[in-house]
């Protein structure tokens, strides 16, 4: 796909949006903008929740005028992905499905034949679906109802899947305070899973044991919201942006006396995340794609709401494109990588995927090399990268210089507040990384992700304390390295923790599928 023209950009079409803080001509701006932003950044989707089915959702579902030709190269890159997996996105993470089948729903194409598969069938099994949780549930609640989809018949679930079964289980899964929390053991709710669990919801409020959960889940949402129109607690871009998608989706204006606080609404407070033509997924952050897309189709559905169109995950009024291109232009977009040394290895699956998404290198084409270790420099740069975040230059660090290939890279993880250096202005790039270093970059980048990584002293040592060596730990460590290993980020299965060990390449990879997999990203 060529990259976007100035012409292409003067044609992008600005809508209004009618908010009570934020004026017409500023949405105008702000709405053309990104949308050309995501079109020049993402310019050929592909299966992914950053650089895919948001970007494509948000674009189709908008009123810019983008070329057919862009949906057209989505839809070859899903059906050669199809092809390749044989039907199977993905064999625990069923919100895969969920998402494709909401960007398939965008564009007006049927997620019952896509190469001959119906990708709606993995959402007939119950106990699959919500083996990730609420998550699974809400997607896939969401996704059956942007096309009005019957539930197909899935003959080798244990249980049929019914909408009535969804709604069941997220309705049961709402915590004393009257949201959602994407970890059942959490006392206290999540805003952005909240504000997905209404949107859910939204279609079914007819119902009164629905009605009330919702009733309950938006006065919590308006006890935390504070006066500069975002929510405590979970002071990011995405969060707001969900909200406000749930109070479209509900029909909830922006200016409701309950979401107005000093004068201040969800959309004032997410236009305060923006940056440039994108968005910050934190104020003191750089600009980030997952925000970006985020950001942008919720705009997107205050527009449609605000003209009395379709819900944006309503998906009555699809974008239509006519054909597909060209099957060889769209296989030259997939990449397979096959590693000589990791054939066998227990991180393959980790190893192969980072690989096929460009987020971590080989030594060579064929040899990753999975035993050796791994620079400072080079694991920053592998959490940027997975993170989605821009490169930036930033002179913060003594050694590292611009003519390094990483001097942007350690910069977005500085401005992100993912590492700090090592004392007296030096980040020591070229030092191995140990397992307890690794863990505090984690441990940071799960809080951009959305993640609660407060974790408290005593706890952090219970979590150690099954290790013979968790005395080894250095104090600034204790807390990061004890919610990597709690959430599964790390793995260990030994008797000791070896938290000053330095890092093996393989390790590195299962670390971040990890941290990935468990946000939903992978």
């Amino acid at each position: 796909m060529k990259k976007i023209t100035s012409v292409f950009l003067s044609l992008l079409v600005a809508f209004c949006v009618c908010t009570t803080g934020l004026a017409t001509d500023k949405a105008d701006e702000i709405i053309s903008d990104t949308a050309a932003y995501i079109y020049e950044t993402v310019q050929s989707p592909q299966i992914g929740s950053i650089g895919g089915e948001w970007a494509v959702i948000g674009l189709a579902r908008s009123s810019a005028e983008v070329p057919d030709e862009y949906f057209q190269t989505y839809y070859g890159n899903v059906e050669n992905y199809v092809k390749e997996h044989k039907g199977i996105l993905h064999e625990r993470k069923y919100t895969e499905y969920s998402r494709v089948i909401l960007a398939l729903t965008s564009i007006g194409k049927n997620p019952e034949d896509v190469a001959t598969y119906n990708l709606l069938i993995p959402l007939g099994d119950y106990e699959k679906t919500i083996s990730q949780g609420i998550n699974g549930a809400i997607w896939a609640l969401i996704a059956l109802d942007s096309g009005n989809y019957e539930i197909p018949q899935n003959l080798v679930a244990k249980t049929q899947a019914t909408r009535e079964m969804y709604i069941e289980y997220i309705l049961s899964s709402q915590k004393q305070d009257g949201g959602w929390s994407l970890l059942e053991s959490a006392s206290q709710s999540d805003v952005d899973i909240t504000a997905m669990a209404l949107t859910a919801l939204s279609s079914y409020t007819n119902n009164e044991k629905v009605s009330t959960a919702v009733e309950k889940a938006l006065t919590m949402l308006s006890v935390l919201q504070g006066a500069d129109g975002g929510f405590s607690g979970a002071e990011t871009c995405e969060s707001t942006a969900q909200v406000l998608c749930a109070l479209c989706s509900l029909g909830v204006r922006s200016d409701d006396s309950r979401f107005v606080k000093n004068g201040n609404t969800v959309v004032d407070n997410l236009v305060t995340y923006r940056s440039g033509s994108g968005f910050k997924h934190v104020y003191t952050g750089s600009v980030n794609q997952m925000a970006t897309e985020q950001a942008f189709y919720s705009l997107v559905a205050l527009y449609r709401f605000e003209n009395n169109m379709p819900k944006i995950m309503r998906m009555t009024d699809p974008r239509t494109i006519s054909g597909n291109v060209a099957q060889k232009e769209t296989i030259e977009e997939t990449v397979e990588i096959n590693f000589s040394d990791t054939k066998g290895h227990k991180n393959e699956e980790a190893i192969k995927s980072l690989a096929q998404k460009g987020i971590i290198n080989g030594k060579s084409e064929s040899v990753f090399d999975p035993e050796n270790t791994m620079t400072r420099a080079e694991f920053a740069t592998i959490i940027v990268k997975a993170l989605g975040i821009e490169t930036k230059n930033t002179n913060v660090f003594s050694d590292v210089r611009e003519s390094d290939w990483f001097y942007g890279y350690v910069g977005a993880a500085y401005e992100n507040g993912i590492i700090n250096g090592v004392g007296g202005g030096l980040f020591n790039p070229y030092g191995t990384i140990t397992r307890q270093e690794a863990a505090v970059m984690l441990s940071r980048a799960s809080g951009i992700l959305g993640l609660d990584n407060n974790i408290e002293l005593m706890a952090s040592r219970d979590v150690l304390s099954m290790y013979i060596d968790y005395i080894q730990t250095s104090d600034w460590a204790i807390k990061p390295l004890a919610f990597c290993i709690s959430e599964g980020i790390i793995n260990e299965e030994g008797l000791e923790i070896l938290p000053k060990t330095e890092v093996k390449r393989g390790e590195i990879a299962q670390m971040v599928y990890n941290l990935l997999e468990r946000v939903g990203r992978i």
